[in-house]
């Protein structure tokens, strides 16, 4: 029986029920054209099979690899039918995940020679006919040359139709994508029929270990044909019941009642349990209307179950609050108020021993929101400085070419900004050079006097500084010291570190490097490097445009010991921390103790994957990833009484019931029979009386669709600092758990509710269409 808002609806005594107008499925049968080509179905609903560019790709193209001046290899690369990845040719055959690359796993597709490895090695190729793909985290770039001009740029426009595609994608459309790839990759004969055994072989393929008589009962259930075979219409039921969302359906059918169908009232009730700000039917209406996808369902202004599933798998249903993905914080504060995402050592890819250098590992920090990137500037050849890790057998690469990169890719992501951290070895003559180039490469965008004639010591805001690169170095002879002494931007090194490498040649370069030349302490306008030694109760008047670079080690000192008086002289001045130089590794520290003193420039070794980097882009993963956080308000006051060390009495509750996981990834591509057994952990970062994991059950062999419905509770006193990371990991009883996925985000962008939590690798590239689903609730007092 239907309820009295349908009464409006008019509609004529021949036509069917509006509820079973919008039963709409949530796959769709292929089209008739698809039937002998199942793959193409993928390209088909992105809208590209008739793209010639991209069809040029289905049929492959013979490109040039290039390494090295003396390394060009010919390799065949072919787009696949899934529209997602792209094979391609090796010398030596290895497993089949090793052949191929996923369009979603591309950072930026570059013509001609706009890489380090193509202006180095590429010039027998004509420019025209060269192109880079670059990753996402730590993979290599693709240096390739094409045969013709034309056939390079088929590839560049193809890539960049399907990244684009790939981009606008639904969460539903990607899930859609990504089960037909796999349906493509299990019919084994490729005629579109689908065996028992086949759909076994899915089943493994998509992490799920599937009781055989429940499975084969779910296959008999949709073989209408009785044919042993499932083809057309029964494949699409049998997804159709493999994806099935028993939880969604349960929320679904609480607020919609009999008729299975949300009227907007309904779908604002629901939104106002969740805790949405200013929900209104106005609002609800305009959801029905975005995610609705029955065109029946819209016109009457009701959502189906799968509308609502479209709504909650959006960002709108995410758990990352939408309004906090542009710049939505004040910019117009001093730069000492922020939170600036910084690098360590930033043109190494590897290890700070024997690792290589290169101007790709400045292009990749930036491409990740950083802002301020490290120069460690030794005196090089042909008065040409260059940068590389000192005394190590890392690569050397030219001053000039890192400043090259800096005026090409700094400002790609974000128009706020750019702090270049020198770490001067140089003598005199190549300061000036490195002056010279400085000035030269960047011209107008360098900052070479102070903005504000009138106050030339007050730090500007990142608003008054956008487009614009600052220099942090010595600066004379202001950087003298109250002994007379001229200060050395170096970093400073720990009483055990000093005594430990005192020998004579680091005496003859600290000697060498006491020494400033005019050219390169001209540059030093805002930010100036000085000795941070004692912190006094009483602070001499404020001098913000000196910064100071403490290791992780002394800076651990200065929370535990000064506590608020540290954190009151973040209020004024810049203060830079980086890793111990006992991290042979490039391992890192924790950025969130540093943070909770209002540290600004915590720098990382960005090439470093691990929590401490997730940390990291969970701290700037918000005010549109520009890189730039406004600090607490108890981090920005000159006269604040707080001490990360003794925060107080719990202010807030966080609640997270863990319910399920969808589509995980699965870990051993090569073994159909290894299917994860995940557990969830949730975990606090914020100041030490806050910190804090816990986590649910495994579940035995699913990475489909677990359950859990457990929950996790925290009690949080400094809330504003605190990050809650999101971790999945495959349990394992005799060695450590195997990371899956993971999510980091600060506990105030953190929506309430019934929420999608999208996964991310370990490198932070997309893991999708892999989510978890849970239900926040949030508690302050």
């Amino acid at each position: 029986m239907l309820c009295g808002r349908w009464r409006s609806c008019r509609r004529r005594p021949e036509e069917p029920p509006v509820a079973a107008q919008v039963a709409a499925p949530l796959l769709l049968a292929p089209p008739d054209g698809d039937t002998k080509r199942p793959g193409l179905r993928a390209l088909k609903k992105m809208g590209l099979t008739e793209d010639e560019d991209v069809r040029a790709m289905l049929r492959g193209s013979r490109l040039c690899k290039i390494r090295s001046r003396t390394w060009h290899k010919e390799r065949l690369y072919r787009l696949q039918e899934d529209g997602l990845s792209v094979w391609f040719q090796r010398r030596i055959p290895r497993a089949p995940s090793q052949h191929i690359f996923f369009v979603q796993h591309i950072e930026a597709v570059r013509e001609g020679h706009q890489s380090e490895g193509l202006r180095r090695f590429g010039g027998a190729f004509p420019p025209a006919r060269c192109l880079t793909i670059a990753f996402k985290g730590r993979r290599k770039n693709l240096d390739l040359a094409a045969a013709t001009p034309e056939e390079a740029q088929r590839w560049v426009r193809g890539l960049a139709k399907l990244r684009a595609r790939l981009d606008a994608m639904s969460q539903r459309e990607r899930l859609d994508h990504w089960i037909h790839s796999y349906l493509h990759r299990a019919d084994s004969n490729q005629d579109s029929k689908m065996s028992f055994k086949e759909i076994k072989s899915l089943l493994r393929m998509v992490n799920v270990d599937m009781n055989d008589m429940y499975a084969y009962r779910l296959f008999k259930e949709c073989d209408h044909s009785n044919n042993e075979r499932l083809e057309g219409a029964e494949i699409e039921e049998f997804l159709r019941r493999l994806l099935k969302r028993p939880e969604l359906e349960e929320i679904f059918h609480r607020y919609s009642g009999e008729d299975r169908v949300l009227s907007a009232p309904e779908l604002l009730e629901f939104l106002e349990d969740q805790g949405e700000d200013g929900a209104t039917l106005a609002h609800a209406q305009q959801l029905i209307h975005t995610y609705e996808l029955n065109e029946t369902a819209k016109q009457h202004e009701l959502m189906t179950l799968d509308g609502f599933m479209m709504y909650l798998l959006s960002p709108e249903g995410a758990a990352l609050d939408p309004a906090h993905t542009c710049v939505f914080q004040d910019m117009d504060q001093p730069l000492s108020h922020y939170f600036i995402s910084s690098s360590h050592n930033t043109y190494l890819t590897d290890s700070q021993i024997g690792g290589p250098s290169s101007t790709e590992a400045y292009v990749r920090a930036f491409a990740q929101g950083c802002r301020c990137v490290e120069l460690d500037c030794w005196e090089g050849p042909g008065g040409e400085p260059v940068i590389y890790h000192g005394h190590t057998l890392t690569s050397k690469i030219l001053f000039r070419d890192v400043v090259q990169a800096v005026r090409d890719h700094a400002f790609t992501l974000s128009p706020y900004p750019v702090i270049l951290s020198l770490e001067n070895h140089c003598g005199l003559e190549q300061q000036a050079v490195m002056a010279r180039h400085l000035r030269a490469i960047l011209g107008d965008v360098l900052v070479t006097q102070a903005l504000d004639s009138q106050n030339p010591e007050e730090l500007p805001s990142p608003e008054q500084l956008k487009g614009r690169v600052l220099v942090k170095g010595k600066k004379l002879p202001a950087a003298r010291s109250e002994d007379g002494r001229i200060l050395s931007d170096q970093e400073e090194e720990d009483e055990e570190e000093e005594e430990a490498e005192a020998t004579e040649q680091r005496r003859r370069l600290i000697s060498q490097a006491k020494q400033i030349s005019p050219e390169l302490s001209a540059l030093a306008v805002y930010c100036c490097a000085t000795r941070l030694r004692t912190l006094r109760p009483n602070p001499v008047p404020p001098q913000p445009c000196q910064v100071s670079s403490l290791s992780e080690r002394k800076a651990k000192k200065l929370i535990r010991e000064a506590g608020n008086s540290f954190v009151r002289h973040n209020t004024r001045q810049l203060t830079r921390v980086y890793p111990l130089g006992l991290r042979m590794n490039s391992a890192n520290y924790s950025p969130q103790e540093m943070w909770n003193s209002g540290c600004q420039l915590v720098a990382l070794n960005f090439q470093t994957p691990g929590y401490e980097m997730d940390l990291n882009a969970g701290r700037f993963l918000i005010n549109g990833q520009c890189g730039y956080i406004l600090k607490p308000a108890c981090l920005r006051q000159p006269d604040t009484t707080f001490d990360p060390e003794c925060p107080g009495p719990p202010r807030t509750t966080l609640t997270i019931q863990v319910l399920t996981a969808q589509q995980l990834p699965k870990l051993n591509t090569e073994k159909p029979n290894s299917i994860v057994d995940p557990l969830v952990r949730v975990e606090i970062h914020g100041v030490p009386a806050d910190c804090a994991r816990k986590e649910t059950n495994y579940v035995l062999n699913n990475g489909f669709n677990p359950r859990w419905g457990q929950t996790l509770q925290f009690q949080l006193r400094a809330p504003e600092l605190v990050l809650v990371r999101f971790v999945v990991e495959d349990y394992d009883t005799t060695s450590p758990n195997d990371f899956v996925g993971q999510f980091t985000l600060p506990l105030n962008s953190l929506k309430q509710g019934y929420r999608h939590i999208h996964l991310l690798s370990k490198d932070g590239a997309s893991l999708s269409p892999a989510t978890l689903f849970v239900h926040i609730r949030i508690q302050r007092f």
